[in-house]
Order: C-alpha cells, then structure tokens, then sequence
C-alpha cells in the first residue's frame, strides 16, 4: 500500500449508488410509525450525504479533523459516518457501554475537534467545556437546546448557493463531494472495549478499511442485493459498501445479552434478512427462543459470531435455525487491531473440533484467510523491537498469535508505548501482537487458548484459559466458569470460579468438579473452585469475554 495512493472509503457508497439506486440502504423497523418504516435508498444515502458532508466544510471542517461520533444506530448514524469519511474528517467511535468515566479518558486522550452527537452528550460536553476547550465543531442529532452550532436537520438542508442535487452532484452514484484522501491516511480512531486493560485508540486508514471490505466480501462470498442484520453498529458501514441492505435490529446495542428473541425472530421474517452479525450473547438467546419455539429462518444464509469463543451449544442451536441450501454460522477470530484473520464455520466445529475443544485442546478459530499472515511465536511480555528477535514456534507448540496483512492496523493513537508493546518491525512491513495465546496444528488450522494476559502461572508451568475452562462447563450445573489465579506470579494457586443454571443443585458440586479435574493432566493441581453468585462480569461490547481479572480480586478475597 503506497503513501500516495489516492483513496477515501466513501467512494464504496458512490460506486454502490451508482449500481443500485434504488436498493434500500437502511430500514429501521423499530421506528415504524403509522404503518411507515423509515428507509432509505443508497442513491438518497449517497445524496444525503454529500450535503452533509457540504455542511460540514462550511462549519470550518477539514481533512485531519478528529469528530466524535455519539448517534444511535440507524439512519443518521450511516449517513453521519459516510459524510464525515467524505470530508476528510476522521470519525472517533467510542462504545458509551464502557461508562462515563471510561469515555472521558479515552476523550481525553483523543482531544477531539468536536462532537456529533445526540443532545445529552452535548449537554456532557457544555458542562465539561474546560476538558474540551479544542471541540469547536459541534453537530446536535435531534434538539438543540441552549448552546448553539449545527443540528442534524440544518447540516442535511441543501446550501442554497450550491443548486439542486443534481446540478451539482451529476449522475446517481458520482462522487460529488470527496476529501482527496490517501491510503494511508487516517479515517478513523476506534477504541478497544477496555475488557483486559485500558481502552486504546487503533488508528483506522482509509486504505485498512477497504482492505476489509474486499476480504469479508470474497471470503464469505457475500454479493449485492441481501439484507444484514448487524447486532455491532459498526458492521453496518461494511454493509453500505457491499451493495447489502441493513436491517437496523431493535435493540441496545450497549447491551446484546438482554436482546429480546421474539423482536429478533420478527424482523428476521418480515424483512426477509439474508445474514445476520451479532456477539455469542445474542445468538445465545435468540438460538434458544428458537429451539423452544421450533423457529428457523428460511432467508438466512449467513450468521456470524465474533468478540468471544462460541460455546458449542450456541452454535448448534443456531446452525439448527438455518435451513436455506449452503447456508451456515461463522466464527471469524480477530480484534478491533485486526479483522478478519480467521474463520470457521459451524459444521466444522460440530463435525471437527468441539470434542477436542472440550477435551481441554483450546478453541479452533479456522484457517487464517488467503489476505493474512500468521506465526506462533514465543511468549514474551516485553517488546519485541525487531521480528529476528522472535523466536517461532513449530505446529502444536502453544505461543503469541502474531498477524501480518493489509487489514492490520500500525499504530494506537497517541500511545506510543502500546503501540511499541503490540507491534514488531519486520523490515519496511510490520507484524501486529493479537494478545492472544494459541498454536497451529499440523494441518495449518489455528487453535485459541487464551488472553495472554490471564495465563495462570503456577510453580508447575503455565494454564490457559481456554483449554481449563471448557471441561468444567460440560458439567450439567455449570453455566460457565473461568480459570483465575490467586496470589503472585509464577506462584499463583489455580482457581475455578463457576456461574451455575438458574436452580441448578448445588449438593456435592465442588466435590464433583474435583473429580473431573483429576481426569486431565493438566487440570490435576486445580483444587480450589468457587460457586459464584449471579452472572460472572463481562465485557461492555459483546457482554461476552469473561472479566477474569475483576474475578481474580473477587477470589483471592474469598
């Protein structure tokens, strides 16, 4: 990817308009008013957003600007995006989920040039007007109340010394307006969950995002003219580039696990939706309100799950629901740093790896995509300055995951140090620490075992845990449970903390937990295990990932 290449991710809309015009674009059936369901086109998608994108360059915006994005998912959220990418400006996505305190710091470290948002984040924003002294372009989504700058409204109102769309904007589809942008430069800054540490700012480039377009559209074979459910507002934005339909779902995307079925199962129908994305937490509920209502999903043809491991009864549960020919649930592995990186599909697992999964082998995530580069290098928890100061590992030897490839991210924004600790010089190119722990086997598949960052470190070697954890939830009480350690490294004593079904017996459940850790070599030494209360913490995006850490405390108090 050269420095010079010209290229900015909003020219997919274009061209996406210019095949389809009348395709719709976004629907949002949860906002269905007198029988109406708002919708819109992508030629209107594309119209719309060269206004907004007008709007903006007269409030002063220019290319390099950093804007906070804060809008619900839907209409306005895909238009907003679009607009800000075609002005040049680069978009800051932070998940609201993480908490107040969370985003002030990633704010912090960001020092946006404004806020488009909705109205009570820019009544955050009036209060905090000394944190933010630098935000100066200011977009209101829905009423403006008593500061001043844009609203979504006037910004969406055409210029009136510009003429009418079509005198200045031409055919449908063309690229009307366009901030000369190159490959290499920024497009957006999005920040990582938080979920094991503090939330970083990966620096997207517009070339990063096409890259991704290109390899989830080739890979999973996904072409024009579907609709796609997306659980992750974000994934909305590679539907408009692919020429597919969004299905905006009603729900909060701040918190999957509480999605309710039945609204899930209503739009899958009405709308006829041909794929869906959503965290294991969704299709967890989803995938049971279908078993216990013999639901399936005739359109279906696609069902993606990512942010965790997908338990294999959620799989299975969701692969039953699919009854179109060829279709299936994927599990693509990567990070907000890198995705896509692997994938597999749920027959294979089923088929495959879940026996060995369960039998303490760690999780297969597939092979990496055609797009990637992969090695297994050794653990190490310093930097890595130079990729000859690596040492990689042979197929079933259990190390680092490193990638390479044109849809992984070079730098965290403004951090140095986690940029220094996460990636490692290999030539002009680079290679990307994915945080994770696993090994290749001999027939070039990857196996997940864990954070690197929660490997147990006990005086007997070390514990993954994704190769403990799945032998004591094939237990009939245990819903989930999670490998901490208690007490310092490399002398931590291993503990298993359990979340158990709703009314689930407890008689003699330590003791039968004992006995099946004695049944694996590598579970022996775990003698202590914890019955926890309620549901174990998870992470805010995907409600998902198990906080071991925030548990680990919790343990060792016990």
């Amino acid at each position: 990817m050269t420095t010079t290449a010209t290229l900015n991710i909003a020219s997919t809309l274009c061209a996406t308009a210019a095949r389809f015009p009348d395709q719709p674009a976004v629907i949002v059936p949860a906002q269905e008013r007198a029988g109406r369901v708002p919708q819109i086109t992508f030629r209107e998608l594309n119209l719309l957003t060269d206004r907004l994108a007008r709007g903006l360059e007269r409030m002063g915006i220019k290319p390099g600007h950093r804007l906070v994005l804060m809008v619900r998912p839907g209409i306005e959220f895909i238009a907003l995006t679009f607009a800000l990418f075609k002005a040049g400006a680069v978009v800051v996505l932070i998940d609201p989920g993480m908490g107040p305190r969370r985003v002030f710091r990633c704010l912090d470290q960001v020092e946006p040039d404004g806020f488009v948002a909705v109205p009570l984040v820019q009544a955050l924003r009036i209060l905090s007007v000394r944190r933010f002294g630098s935000a100066r372009f200011n977009v209101t989504v829905g009423w403006r109340w008593f500061w001043g700058g844009q609203t979504y409204r006037s910004l969406s109102a055409e210029d009136p010394g510009a003429g009418t769309d079509s005198n200045r904007i031409g055919p449908p589809g063309s690229p009307g307006q366009m901030a000369s942008t190159r490959a290499t430069d920024p497009a957006a800054i999005i920040f990582t969950s938080g979920s094991t540490g503090p939330a970083k700012g990966v620096v997207y480039e517009h070339g990063m995002f096409g890259a991704q377009v290109a390899a989830l559209r080739d890979f999973y074979n996904i072409e024009p003219g579907g609709s796609d459910l997306p659980g992750l507002p974000l994934f909305a934005l590679f539907n408009t580039a692919m020429g597919v339909t969004t299905i905006v779902p009603d729900m909060d995307p701040t918190r999957p696990a509480r999605v309710d079925p039945q609204k899930i199962d209503a739009i899958m129908h009405r709308w006829n939706v041909t794929q869906g994305f959503g965290s294991p937490a969704i299709w967890n509920r989803v995938g049971r309100y279908c078993e216990a209502h013999g639901i399936v999903f005739p359109a279906l043809k696609r069902v993606f799950s990512a942010g965790a491991p997908v338990p294999v009864d959620v799989l299975a549960r969701m692969q039953g629901t699919l009854v179109a020919e060829g279709s299936q649930m994927h599990t693509p592995y990567g990070a907000t740093e890198a995705l896509p990186v692997a994938s597999i599909t749920a027959s294979e697992v089923l088929a495959r790896t879940a026996e060995k999964t369960n039998q303490g082998a760690g999780t297969c995530v597939g092979r990496p995509l055609q797009t990637i580069r992969l090695k297994i290098i050794e653990i190490t928890d310093g930097p890595i300055a130079k990729m000859a100061d690596a040492r990689e590992l042979s197929a079933g030897q259990i190390g680092e995951i490193i990638v390479q490839g044109d849809v992984v991210t070079r730098e965290y924004f403004r951090r140095p140090d986690a940029t220094a600790l996460a990636k490692i010089a290999d030539g002009p190119a680079f290679w990307h620490r994915m945080g994770d722990v696993g090994y290749l086997d001999e027939q070039g598949s990857l196996w997940f075992c864990g954070r690197k960052s929660q490997i147990v470190e006990t005086i007997a070697g070390l514990m993954y845990t994704d190769c403990v954890e799945p032998i004591f939830n094939g237990h009939p009480s245990v819903a989930r449970c999670a490998l901490v350690g208690v007490g310092p490294k490399p002398r931590q004593a291993p503990v298993i903390v359990a979340e158990l079904h709703a009314g689930a017996p407890r008689n003699n459940l330590i003791q039968q937990l004992r006995e099946i850790a004695l049944r694996h070599g590598h579970t022996r030494q775990i003698e202590r295990f914890l019955l926890y209360n309620g549901s174990l913490p998870v992470d805010v995006r995907h409600n998902t990932k198990i906080n071991r850490e925030l548990l680990a405390d919790w343990a060792e108090r016990q």
